[in-house]
């Protein structure tokens, strides 16, 4: 897929790090996340020397909240300096304060569990270490993306959505199936959806938006070309526009009014379609729940109705195997 490759660099961090995107939302909560979930997240607007000081953290984080931040730079190939200012770019102050902070995140991780599953996929890896790891990288995917969620923007966007004439959901990839999978549960209660991947229908669909519509783009990366140009569109034309990405300083959030962020990490196999699926729809669920408890009565109607207008098409047997009574009158 088309990528666009304008992410911030080490000229623009200080300015990026003060100020949200343009409009009535904000980026989420960078400096209530994780230590490591921020530094992925912010891994590609980093300078390069920075990336490599990245890398040592992400790499043995506890290790490095035991070494002086002259080990670090050795350890990275850099200078002292280029690590005091890796640490101001992922928004913990300086050196001290990120020591502290891999501390802790160490001590809660530790705390969550007692395997360290969190490894690679390796070519000597059996299928039981394969279904180890990948189950760990999506519950951690999960449970990291709620930690760092931003509620209050979160709330925003449900009270948007419930109020909506239209919403418009894009996605291409992996992130066209979770696209679809929002458009259908919000159809599903009622509210007037569609979701679009086709690059040509995303923007003659984004055209026809206007004031009191909402357009959704769906990017792990936040920098494919068909989501970014699509959601930009729809904001041109009036709608308001949310971004949901895993990189709170790529592209996609220029042309969004309020972000939403996951935080999956990468794997062996491009995490695009692994676990950065499940925490997106981790977030989509939240969506969708927040929306239909606006309209409880209605939605609880509309999911009764639509249940019942495919019950037809389930063979009728029970869980357990059994076949189900056949019912009668009707």
């Amino acid at each position: 897929m088309p990528t666009v490759s304008n992410f911030p660099t080490e000229s623009d961090v200080d300015s990026v790090t003060t100020q949200a995107p343009s409009g009535i939302g904000s980026v989420a909560r960078e400096s209530e996340a994780s230590p490591l979930v921020r530094i992925r997240s912010l891994l590609p607007g980093l300078a390069r020397a920075e990336q490599r000081v990245a890398k040592v953290v992400l790499d043995d984080p506890s290790a490095v909240a035991r070494r002086s931040i002259t080990e670090v730079a050795l350890a990275a190939n850099t200078s002292e300096t280029t690590v005091t200012r890796f640490c101001k770019a992922v928004g913990v102050g300086g050196y001290p304060q990120l020591r502290i902070a891999l501390a802790a995140d160490t001590a809660r991780s530790e705390a969550r569990s007692t395997r360290n599953l969190g490894g690679e996929i390796g070519i000597d890896d059996d299928l039981a270490a394969v279904v180890g790891k990948v189950s760990f990288a999506d519950a951690r995917a999960v449970e990291e993306t709620a930690d760092q969620l931003d509620v209050a923007t979160l709330q925003r966007i449900i009270d948007l959505l419930a109020e909506a004439g239209r919403i418009d959901v894009y996605g291409v990839g992996a992130s066209a199936f979770v696209a679809a999978d929002l458009q259908q549960k919000l159809h599903r209660i009622g509210r007037v959806s569609f979701s679009w991947s086709d690059t040509h229908i995303m923007l003659t669909s984004a055209a026809v938006l206007g004031t009191g519509d909402v357009a959704i783009g769906i990017s792990h990366t936040g920098a494919t070309t068909d989501t970014v140009e699509a959601l930009r569109v729809a904001r041109e034309h009036g709608a308001t526009t949310v971004a949901l990405t895993n990189f709170p300083r790529s592209p996609i959030t220029e042309v969004a009014d309020l972000v939403l962020t996951t935080a999956a990490r990468e794997t062996t196999f491009r995490s695009g379609a692994t676990a950065s699926r499940i925490a997106q729809l981790t977030v989509i669920d939240c969506l969708f729940i927040g929306v239909a408890q606006r309209h409880m009565d209605s939605a609880s109607a509309a999911l009764e109705a639509t249940r019942d207008a495919v019950g037809g098409h389930r063979l009728g047997v029970r869980p357990d195997g059994r076949r189900r009574p056949r019912e009668t009158g009707k």
